[in-house]
């Protein structure tokens, strides 16, 4: 694709009606200047990650189009999930690829939410690079009462959406809209037998925000420890995001650390989405320091387990291979 590249990965409450996700890849897949890359489906969680690249305006105007789609065919009411999560198509952010700042990501971001609020009169809340208020920038804080408290959330001065109606639309809830760097979802098995509430505590130890007054280990990590039913164990759910300062070898080594020190065990990991080669290479590296690239991102993709669960193929899921 020719001219600056712009990626979209919105996170849609729904993980179960294949119907309904098969039907928004395709409207996706149909708009003019933009190429669906991925889907990720996650039953448990009730909730499945999109990324589609294009041309900014292509961009802008397929997100703006899944919006609608997902206004009319989704109902919150109803909705039930492991994901935290504050509306149908719950986070959409903006991330720039190549010949875009990230200035003029958040400007095609801030015309997106101005268009949703406006057009589809949904509630919308900026974040990331994008905040209009700087206690914004931060997705958990935006999220904190999920859609179930929306509405009393919305009363309050200080969280009174950046566009659009000032109530919740009670079929849809709300959506927050950004613009970010590139960010790794990454989420490590734990053995059948760790309790949910170990795989909270080494969470609150690596991540940076901590636990209970405590920093956490790991500079760029959010994570949580929650248990996925769809694959018998608990896991501890990650977004790297700054992937540049996290090596996932290193994180995959310290939680099994954390797991061992505790009695218990990792058993592999997943990457949610995509990942761009050169994180999945720093991985290798750290395993097979002196092998060729093609060697070091196999050597990573074994140390990490990414096959645990099901086949990692590295032509569907790192970014530079699709593009």
């Amino acid at each position: 694709m020719d001219g600056p590249l712009l990626e979209c990965v919105p996170n849609v409450s729904e993980g179960r009606d294949q119907q309904f996700l098969d039907d928004l890849a395709d409207l996706i897949s149909l708009q003019p200047d933009v190429k669906l890359l991925h889907v990720d489906r996650g039953y448990d969680a009730n909730r499945t990650v999109f990324t589609f690249v294009g041309s900014p305006s292509g961009v802008v105007d397929a997100a703006f189009a899944m919006m609608s789609f997902c206004q009319e065919k989704l109902d919150m009411r109803s909705h039930e999930g492991s994901h935290s999560r504050i509306g149908a198509v719950d986070v959409c952010p903006l991330v720039p690829v190549s010949g875009i700042s990230m200035a003029e990501t958040v400007e095609w971001a801030t015309k997106l939410g101005q268009r949703v609020g406006r057009e589809l009169r949904l509630p919308v809340y900026m974040y990331e690079s994008a905040a209009q208020r700087p206690e914004r920038k931060n997705l958990a804080t935006i999220r904190k009462g999920e859609y179930e408290g929306l509405a009393e959330k919305m009363k309050k001065d200080n969280w009174q959406p950046d566009f659009g109606p000032v109530e919740p639309s009670e079929k849809f809830g709300a959506t927050v809209i950004g613009a970010r760097s590139f960010l790794v979802a990454f989420n490590i098995n734990l053995r059948a037998d760790m309790p949910l509430k170990v795989a909270k505590r080494i969470a609150g130890i690596l991540r940076e925000s901590g636990t209970k007054g405590q920093r956490g280990l790991i500079k760029g990590l959010k994570a949580i420890g929650w248990h996925q039913p769809e694959f018998g164990c608990c896991q501890v759910s990650t977004n790297v995001v700054e992937p540049q300062l996290v090596n996932l070898a290193h994180l995959y080594r310290s939680c099994t650390r954390l797991a061992r020190a505790s009695g218990y065990d990792t058993a592999g990991s997943e990457l949610i989405g995509l990942i761009p080669e050169t994180y999945l290479l720093a991985a290798g590296r750290v395993v097979c320091p002196s092998s060729s690239s093609d060697r070091a991102i196999a050597c990573g993709i074994d140390y990490l387990d990414l096959n645990a669960l099901e086949k990692f193929d590295v032509n569907e899921r790192v970014l530079e291979y699709l593009l």
